[in-house]
């Protein structure tokens, strides 16, 4: 395409995410790179180049992946479109096969030169443009995550994750320092430490306990979140750290479950048990009086029965989650579990899926209720909201600055689960 063609667009980038929260940290990350350089975030229909963040984890969100680098190539503007992710990953060929304008760049720390490279804002000298106002990253987020770890060496039969993006991995302990530091100095009350499997971090000699205890030691950051983590990896040491800084560690453990059923867990290929979770979540609850616990389920397995869906239901229900993400098995190419036997009628999953997200809300508004009249501190992250330490919605005074970390008094509940909530007496903004 001519240079004449591309001085002619507007000078700006777009970004699609698809997945995890990992892929989400990512593309901030890529998008704080291209904005330094000088250009802005637009929206789609108006930006010389798209980048597409893919995810891979189910069939359907591969399949959700190839339309929307579909759907952005062929935008009127013809935009450069860059894909990476998991997707990329395993299916270059394909991926850069759907259309002239895809290019796929599998090293996601090379996405930001290469889209410049291709807009012509290389050496020519970058775009410039007023930034469109955000809070705490480039795409808005203002609890900004920071990856610490990458790849899997577990082999859950569902999952094709660890095909996509390699053995586990971590970050220097330095560098999860500095860029924890850069977020406080730029503004940010909390950051969320986010991985593929972040409970096997392990770097410099240090473990995930370890880096917790340095980063409250040599940052002034207000609040770290730990995002999801593996039954196994949830320890004494963990929850010591975690009690030792709870002013600073929000308590808060996203504590991955995928079903209450020991056959399902199984057919999993997971490396626990329902009782050996029991024990962990009655350990984050004795050591840590307060903890809110969420966690993921899938219902639809291969092979699950009735019967297995009940015993995995009524297992959650007495775990009591305070949040609790449920999905529908979706197959996977590639895993085995997609070529398991007794695969779950369609309907069946989607009915079980029902109950269970009735449950999960049922149990998400019985731990707000459980807040009234006790004090919380929240990140205002838009105008009259908020997200408590255990990561329970609230409803803030709307004058409230947005990135602010608040003491709030908890008055009542809304039908949603989320709470209403005061500024608690002679709190000052943080």
């Amino acid at each position: 395409m001519s240079s004449q063609a591309r001085s002619a667009r507007t000078p700006g980038v777009a970004f699609v995410n698809l997945g995890c929260r990992v892929n989400r940290d990512e593309l901030d990350d890529i998008a704080a790179s291209l904005q330094a350089h000088g250009l802005r975030m637009v929206r789609p229909q108006e930006a010389a180049a798209i980048v597409v963040n893919s995810c891979a984890v189910t069939g359907e969100a591969e399949a959700k992946t190839r339309k929307q680098v579909r759907h952005m190539a062929s935008l009127p503007q013809a935009p450069e479109v860059v894909a990476t992710g998991c997707v990329a990953n395993l299916f270059e060929d394909e991926l850069s096969g759907i259309a002239p304008n895809v290019t796929v760049v599998r090293d996601k720390s090379q996405v930001a030169s290469r889209v410049m490279e291709l807009i012509g804002a290389g050496s020519e000298g970058i775009w410039a443009a007023e930034s469109v106002q955000t809070y705490g990253t480039p795409t808005g987020r203002t609890r900004p995550g920071i990856k610490i770890q990458d790849g899997c060496d577990n082999r859950c039969s569902y999952c094709i994750v660890w095909k996509a993006r390699g053995a586990a991995r971590s970050l220097p302990a330095a560098e999860v320092v500095s860029r924890v530091q850069e977020a406080s100095d730029a503004g940010s009350a909390e950051v969320v430490l986010s991985g593929i499997n972040i409970g096997s971090y392990d770097r410099d000699g240090l473990r995930l306990p370890g880096l917790l205890d340095l980063l409250m030691r040599h940052t002034d950051i207000r609040r770290v979140r730990i995002g999801s983590i593996e039954p196994p990896d949830v320890t004494e040491e963990l929850l010591d750290v975690m009690g030792t800084y709870q002013d600073r560690l929000a308590l808060f453990l996203h504590v991955c479950l995928q079903s209450g059923c020991d056959a399902t867990l199984s057919r999993m290929n997971r490396a626990y048990d329902s009782s050996f979770f029991q024990g962990v979540v009655g350990m984050a609850r004795q050591a840590l009086p307060g903890i809110a616990l969420g966690t993921d389920v899938i219902v639809g397995f291969p092979g699950e029965t009735e019967e297995d869906f009940q015993e995995s239901y009524d297992f959650c229900e007495r775990m009591a989650f305070a949040k609790m993400h449920v999905f529908r098995y979706s197959k996977r190419p590639g895993t085995p579990a997609a070529v398991a036997a007794d695969q779950v009628a369609p309907q069946q999953a989607a009915d079980r899926s029902k109950r269970l997200r009735s449950l999960a809300l049922a149990m998400r508004r019985q731990a707000a209720l459980d807040r009234i009249g006790k004090e919380d501190l929240v990140v205002v992250e838009r105008k009259g909201r908020g997200v408590t330490g255990g990561l329970l919605d609230v409803h803030v005074d709307p004058s409230l600055p947005i990135g602010s970390l608040i003491r709030v008094r908890a008055t009542s509940v809304m039908d949603d689960g989320s709470l209403l909530a005061v500024r608690a007496e002679g709190d000052a903004l943080r």
